[in-house]
């Protein structure tokens, strides 16, 4: 059961070392400015294998418990698919449900771990291999593997490295798992940290910030949901930004930095690398002062 790239590594280890009895994902979306219904990466990697998708709108109505267990699983693994999954899906399998989650449990449960381990200024998260329960995130651990955060990851290149290392670690545990030669063990909930779902408008810059903490942001948000402030009242879109340890000019003034665009923050300045005014193609900092004369005044 997946939805994003996240989970294509975690489908194929599967595919090559068991018996898929099938493959659970969201319902196509509309994209692009097109609209057009577009496939999840999992129903399309699921075809590609020549395994059976099922895309329910919900898995709390009794025809999608039904279908799954025309299946008979042994076991359900669950790589990002988006949905909560009822006890009665949670109790189908007789080895139950385990989850592939992008973080070192229980640091991050819910959904957007990659991006908050970026911008809480994290050295390192993870892959954790858990056996789920009712509970978001709370189920108890069979694995973990660590991946460290350079500081010029985005959450783009983080979710490669965690997606890849999660088919690996899932590989490694589900055997011994079947075998039962792994006791899972709980989790100290006292230490839990949670990492909410991410809306578009979340991106937006509030400059009483620090221009560290400003520019984890923009790693974290890169690619989705995307960074930005306004600028002649309309969204300048915020690809690639660092900070630089210089005195202010006041939260939020415009200026300049080594032929770049910058603004001021409570701390630093935020150097703007590439970015993107509305209607316009992404460009370099440079090339966006060559047009934009006004800048800062």
């Amino acid at each position: 059961m997946g939805t994003p790239d996240f989970g294509v590594p975690t489908l194929q280890t599967l595919a090559t070392n068991f018996h898929v009895a099938g493959v659970v994902t969201q319902p196509d979306r509309p994209a692009g400015r097109s609209r057009k219904p577009k496939p999840p990466a999992i129903k399309s990697e699921a075809k590609a294998l020549g395994l059976p998708v099922y895309q329910p709108g919900s898995l709390h109505k009794p025809a999608a418990k039904d279908q799954i267990e025309t299946w008979n699983p042994d076991l359900i693994v669950v790589a990002a698919y988006g949905q909560i999954l009822p006890p009665s899906l949670l109790d189908l399998p007789p080895y139950g449900c385990l989850n592939v989650h992008a973080s070192l449990l229980p640091r991050w449960r819910g959904a957007a771990p990659i991006q908050a381990a970026i911008l809480h200024g994290d050295q390192e998260t993870g892959v954790t291999i858990m056996k789920m329960e009712e509970g978001l995130d709370t189920g108890p651990i069979l694995s973990q593997d660590m991946v460290p955060i350079s500081p010029r990851d985005t959450a783009g290149t983080l979710f490669d490295k965690l997606s890849q290392t999660g088919a690996e670690l899932l590989l490694k545990t589900i055997r011994p798992y079947l075998e039962g030669k792994i006791s899972p063990r709980p989790q100290d909930d006292s230490k839990a940290t949670y990492a909410p779902l991410l809306q578009r408008e979340d991106g937006k810059l509030s400059f009483n910030r620090s221009a560290d903490v400003l520019a984890r942001k923009v790693r974290a948000y890169d690619p989705w949901p995307g960074t930005f402030t306004s600028w002649k009242g309309q969204r300048l879109i915020i690809h690639k930004a660092h900070a630089e340890p210089v005195t202010s000019p006041g939260i939020g003034v415009l200026s300049t930095y080594e032929e770049k665009p910058a603004i001021g923050t409570s701390q630093g300045i935020l150097v703007l690398d590439k970015v993107q005014p509305a209607g316009k193609r992404a460009m370099t900092g440079e090339d966006f002062l060559h047009g934009a004369k006004d800048w800062g005044t």
